[in-house]
């Protein structure tokens, strides 16, 4: 087996499902699994991807969140294919982009790791694609607002390069690599895994890369970064990362990196709670504007898209195919383009997206078998 696709999931199924299809476009010339494990989901995702892919996944039923790291150990654990793909599902990826990795990976057999072009909901880049590890100076630095060094934006974005930290929405390894250094530290129940990772694989003598093959991130739009669980497990991870792996320093280097994580924690949980006493008192803040949406397909989606916007009150245009071309002086700015699936590779939304950047349209998708209005922060049904 060449490679393992394994995507952990809780409670996002229809992201999921447009995940796995792109997964299945870019990966059918490569003999490939995609493991799916659900972390005890109340939405019936099981069922749902049963029915939608029957035995083309594998599906390993948690009756608990795992968390990130143990969830994706638990597949790791099963296969033994040469490469294994940890990937996000509120992500989807060029049809080219597996290729281009394993590719370069074939070639490169010092490379332990990948991360890849990842393209923001609106097309723009995403800076976390490329990252240096977080040592105590460059943490610092981060948190100061000073982020140059820690994104590595010395680096072009069209070219293979080396980078330290590797971003665990798209993650490919080499199996040789994880028997080495080991799978993912459990002790990270979500976040920092994969920086944690990444460092292993450099003290393993592995190199960590970056590959200009594109995906889409909707960058957690499903996870709720406003509770208290929240803010404790993501701080929680920064303070297992930093006791691993610079505990031994000076005191008088680990403390204020020690202070500064605590103080951001406390600065988020007071602006949780400012929000939180300002709805209770009756405050609200301005409503989102309405979206306009602009329906990108077939005559045959075009319909089905006029009687969604119908029934749901959606502001709504329609753009045939034939008319592409003028979509971009046509759109309004912050609108979101819904493509769709059955007529668009994933590929051709990412690429017309960025091309229209200046307008910063959303990618949205829809399918007229499956009839689900995919954005990065709306389902339609």
């Amino acid at each position: 087996m060449k490679l393992t696709v394994v995507i952990v999931s809780y409670n996002v199924r229809y992201y999921l499902e447009q995940c796995i299809v792109s997964v299945q476009r870019a990966a059918k010339d490569i003999d490939h699994e995609i493991y799916v494990v659900d972390n005890d989901s109340s939405d019936d995702t099981v069922t749902y991807l049963q029915k939608r892919f029957g035995d083309s996944i594998n599906i390993i039923e948690s009756t608990q969140n795992l968390g990130f790291a143990r969830a994706n150990n638990l597949a790791i654990r099963q296969t033994q294919s040469d490469y294994v793909l940890l990937l996000n599902p509120d992500t989807f990826i060029g049809e080219d982009s597996l290729q281009k990795v394993l590719d370069f990976m074939d070639a490169h057999p010092q490379t332990g790791g990948v991360g890849v072009k990842m393209h923001n909901s609106d097309g723009t880049l995403a800076p976390e694609s490329r990252r240096a590890l977080p040592t105590p100076w460059v943490s610092l630095l981060k948190m100061l607002g000073f982020s140059k060094r820690y994104y590595m934006k010395h680096l072009p974005w069209d070219e293979p390069g080396r980078i330290d930290v590797i971003s665990g929405a798209f993650c490919m390894l080499r199996r040789e690599a994880i028997d080495k250094v080991g799978a993912l530290d459990e002790d990270f129940f979500m976040y920092g895994e994969d920086i944690d990772l990444s460092y292993r694989l450099l003290k393993g003598g592995y190199e960590n890369w970056y590959v200009p093959a594109s995906i889409v991130h909707y960058k957690g739009e499903s996870t709720v970064k406003s509770s208290y669980r929240y803010v404790h497990v993501f701080y929680q991870a920064m303070l297992i990362f930093f006791r691993k792996h610079y505990g031994h320093l000076s005191f008088f280097v680990t403390l204020p990196i020690k202070i500064a994580i605590y103080f951001r924690a406390f600065i988020a949980l007071l602006q949780m709670l400012y929000e939180r006493m300002r709805s209770s008192l009756g405050f609200t803040d301005k409503p989102r504007a309405d979206v306009s949406y602009c329906f990108v397909g077939t005559q045959e989606m075009l319909d089905k898209g006029r009687e969604l916007a119908k029934r749901k009150g959606l502001s709504a245009t329609f753009c045939p195919m034939d008319e592409l071309p003028l979509l971009e002086q046509r759109l309004p700015s912050d609108a979101c383009v819904v493509y769709e699936t059955d007529t668009f590779s994933f590929a051709q939304m990412i690429m017309q997206t960025s091309s229209m950047a200046a307008k910063r349209p959303t990618i949205g998708t829809y399918s007229v078998h499956h009839q689900v209005l995919l954005t990065p922060t709306d389902i339609y049904v």
